[in-house]
């Protein structure tokens, strides 16, 4: 990760974080790129986060982080991003879920890091980066 950059925070990770029993590794790591405001996420993680929240703590906790983390568009180009970055993984003949593929798509077309603990998404990026080598 680039120091200054902005740093897609995937579900995986937020999971981690936000979770007591959580790895402290990655809680630190999420901790540390919201102190220096360079958290953020996209749609489909919030989506994700809220499809698991119980009760009243986490949904309060989550509301807080809602006002507080950077909402990267889910663009037309990022799309077509995940469009092509789903092609590029039939052709390897590797499937990976969809969520996956418009959150990487969605770090790529906004020159985002990502930070995930998902082996989908180093999937997509070794593939992605092995395709960008054949062309």
């Amino acid at each position: 990760m680039v120091e200054d950059e902005v740093v897609l925070i995937d579900t995986s990770s937020w999971i981690e974080a936000l979770r007591d029993t959580g790895r402290t590794d990655i809680r630190e790591r999420v901790l540390k790129l919201m102190t220096d405001g360079r958290a953020a996420w996209c749609d489909i993680v919030a989506v994700e986060l809220w499809n698991g929240v119980k009760g009243n703590y986490e949904r309060q906790k989550l509301s807080e982080l809602e006002k507080e983390i950077t909402c990267l568009p889910t663009t037309p180009e990022v799309w077509q991003k995940a469009r092509l970055l789903a092609q590029q993984c039939r052709i390897a003949d590797k499937t990976v879920p969809s969520a996956d593929l418009l959150i990487t798509a969605c770090a790529l077309v906004h020159h985002a890091g990502i930070e995930h603990c998902d082996s989908h998404i180093d999937l997509i990026l070794k593939v992605h980066t092995e395709g960008k080598r054949k062309q």
